[in-house]
């Protein structure tokens, strides 16, 4: 699921909410549209947003289909999710730079038109390889488009109706979310995985079309700025390096692998060089100054890290679901789809009371949420009903509404509008490449608590023990050879290690979750917090 859509902003500090865009007074003030062409404008912006978000959580549930159609292990097939989200990471600083340098609508357009190509050649891709590399693709080319279609919106309606602007576009993003599991396991079930990408063609195609149609004649047009090119590079190798790392990790047995230690050493030694260059560059494609304020830096991490939490588990239910509790891609979807609907209920409730209430306490009530909810799960078993499973996954919409719009007024708190672009970027970053490694690490870590799990739980299957004797002696009346019994055996094995591996994550993520109340409240207080944030993606 992409989690960064779901927020809900209030009337107030809207303007803070644009993401990277032309420096202020570079750029034409335009007047608002009216009437159908504002309806028009609306729908267009927000069918792109809706592609957009739509097609990260869409393909969560489709993972073990995909996995089992290209021949890989799921987690293999996670690279569907992580190269997505780490392209789009790095292309999410470039925002602005990108705005400057061809102009609002013209880089909107163009990014969902190469969106739709990308969507198109994933679901041509022959081979796992391939499909990883268009959705890499597809990630890069999607950076701008949340930020921009945020942007886009707010200068539609007059500053007076910003809130309603952000409400509408707030509601439509958080649809997708809802929408993405279900529609990926009935697709995936009913006709095949690779239309979860064609269904963007037409999407795209038309939400284009409309865009040009109305916003050609407002964009601000290009101009020539300078590109922090060793930055970029940099930027590249360090998160590149990074995710592989973690991706690649238990698969080659982590730094007994030669490849590890190479891609860990590239990582730091860009990373360091990475610091070092944006902090002296005249124009840094990343201002990393940003960390020198105290709200900046606790929102940031406290976002990301939870962020990060939230997305490892995200993807790992849906996988436990379908691999070891028998469920169809549809019905891991109907269990996990429901997590937006409290979201969309509450969101506007605290895009409206977020400058009038402490940011912190608010942040409080989603750390709490979530927290109590991933206990919940801990609780989980092999005997575990729908509705059992279901609950929890209602509850943590609720969490959801609480989320973005506070964490996000903390991070923005007493930035002046120049640097609201360069905190968009640069928080945004920070959020979606934790929410990769979240991803990564979240798999790893399930596999090897599992092995865990299955050595011992498998030390108590041996000819002294009756109940084992007993099972065995059980299977082989109803037919089976000793062999078979043993196999079915394993099966069950299997299934009970790799449940209490995902509950401990559940365990562990809770925990965290606690912790993280503890680090919201050593931010400053935010005087008249609006729902300031710098875009949603």
């Amino acid at each position: 699921m992409n989690t960064e859509a779901i927020r809900g902003d209030g009337p107030t500090r809207l303007v803070d909410e644009r993401p990277p865009a032309p420096a202020p007074g570079r750029a034409p003030a335009f007047a608002p549209l009216q009437g159908g062409q504002l309806v028009l404008g609306t729908v267009a912006l927000s069918l792109a947003t809706f592609m957009n978000v739509l097609d990260t959580s869409i393909a969560n549930v489709s993972i073990p289909a995909i996995s089992g159609d290209m021949g890989v292990s799921p987690s293999q097939g996670t690279w569907v999710i992580t190269s997505f989200a780490v392209a789009n990471a790095i292309s999410v600083p470039l925002t602005g730079w990108l705005t400057q340098r061809f102009g609002q609508v013209r880089l909107f357009v163009m990014s969902v038109l190469l969106f739709v190509v990308a969507s198109w050649l994933c679901g041509l891709a022959p081979n796992i390889a391939t499909l990883i590399a268009f959705r890499v693709l597809q990630g890069l080319v999607a950076g701008p488009m949340i930020p921009l279609s945020q942007t886009l919106l707010l200068a539609s309606y007059p500053p007076a109706k910003a809130g309603m602007a952000m409400a509408m576009w707030g509601m439509t993003v958080l649809v997708a979310p809802v929408a993405g599991p279900l529609l990926g396991g009935w697709i995936t079930d009913n006709i095949a995985w690779p239309w979860i990408f064609y269904i963007n063609i037409p999407v795209g195609i038309f939400a284009a079309a409309l865009t040009w149609s109305i916003y050609h004649k407002r964009d601000p047009g290009p101009r020539r700025v300078p590109l922090d090119t060793i930055g970029l590079v940099l930027l590249v190798l360090f998160v590149g390096a990074l995710q592989i790392m973690i991706d690649k990790g238990k698969e080659l047995d982590w730094f007994e692998s030669g490849e590890i230690v190479t891609l860990a050493v590239v990582s730091v030694v860009s990373f360091m060089f990475f610091l070092a260059w944006e902090l002296t560059d005249k124009h840094p494609i990343v201002d990393l100054r940003l960390f020198a304020r105290r709200n900046f830096v606790t929102g940031t991490l406290s976002l990301s890290v939870a962020y990060g939490l939230f997305f490892g588990n995200v993807v790992l239910l849906p996988l436990w679901l379908q691999q070891f509790m028998g469920y169809t891609a549809t019905w891991a979807g109907l269990a996990t789809a429901p997590v937006g609907l409290l979201a969309i209920v509450l969101s506007p409730w605290v895009g409206k009371n977020v400058s009038r209430i402490d940011p912190r306490r608010l942040a409080t009530v989603a750390f709490v949420g979530f927290g109590l909810v991933l206990w919940m799960r801990s609780h989980f078993n092999t005997q575990a009903d729908f509705m059992t499973i279901l609950i929890p996954t209602l509850l943590q919409g609720a969490a959801m509404a609480f989320f973005f719009i506070p964490l996000q007024a903390i991070v923005f708190s007493g930035l002046p509008p120049e640097q609201m672009p360069s905190a968009a970027g640069l928080s945004n970053f920070v959020r979606i490449t934790a929410g990769a490694v979240g991803t990564s690490l979240f798999t790893t870590l399930w596999e090897n608590r599992a092995a865990m799990h299955h050595a011992q739980l498998v030390e108590a299957i041996h000819p002294g023990s009756p109940t084992a004797t007993a099972t065995i002696a059980q299977l082989m009346a109803g037919g089976l050879t000793r062999e078979q019994a043993l196999t079915s055996i394993d099966r069950l094995v299997n299934q009970q290690a790799f449940t209490l591996a995902v509950t401990d994550l559940f365990y562990l993520s809770s925990a965290m979750f606690f912790v993280l109340v503890l680090v919201i409240w050593t931010s400053k207080p935010v005087r008249g917090a609006g729902g300031g944030g710098g875009g949603a993606h």
